[in-house]
């Protein structure tokens, strides 16, 4: 499956594929305590973003992480540790995967997931903030096809800002570490 490489309009479709996504990992995670949210930019509506669903599948406890990580790899998906961001597993698509996504396995009120809800509950809420991000993206697209981190770089005082603005606070994780 190709990358998106491009920020786009919202697509009223974007909470559609999540439930889908959703529906294919629910079976696999059912022995586990858990719950599978959407976050990122297409988790807002009205919010340009990449086309990439971002699901966060929340533990109550550290001790449930190892469990979800088994689970999500007998569906396919490969764990790829925390990529540098502390708190968030993440994991590479199968490739029988019907719609681009990132996975991630959080614990409940990690900084990881707080920062991701914080951020989207933000974006719903704030539309001046929402038409920023936006545009900062839109800014920043054509590094899409040459530079992926300078993309997630430049991003990253502005999301670092609105997560504050928030409630969140600082962390060593770096700009842009919500990948949104």
């Amino acid at each position: 499956m190709i990358v998106p490489a491009e920020v786009v309009d919202y697509d009223p479709r974007w909470p559609l594929w999540f439930a889908a996504i959703r529906g294919r990992l629910a079976p696999y995670l059912a022995e586990v305590s858990h719950r599978i949210e959407h976050v990122g930019s297409t988790a807002v509506p009205g919010l340009a973003a990449k086309p990439i669903i971002d699901v966060d599948i929340v533990v109550p406890s550290a001790g449930l992480v190892p469990t979800a990580v088994a689970r999500l790899a007998a569906a396919g998906y490969v764990h790829e540790g925390d990529q540098g961001i502390a708190g968030r597993e993440a994991f590479a698509l199968p490739p029988d995967a019907v719609h681009y996504h990132h996975l991630y396995v959080v614990v409940d009120g990690n900084k990881a997931h707080r920062d991701h809800v914080l951020l989207r509950d933000h974006l719903r809420a704030d539309a001046a903030d929402r038409e920023r991000y936006a545009a900062r993206k839109r800014e920043l697209a054509h590094l899409l096809t040459t530079d992926r981190g300078a993309y997630v770089t430049g991003k990253g005082a502005l999301v670092e800002e609105m997560i504050a603005r928030a409630g969140g606070s600082p962390t060593a994780g770096g700009p842009g570490r919500t990948g949104a």
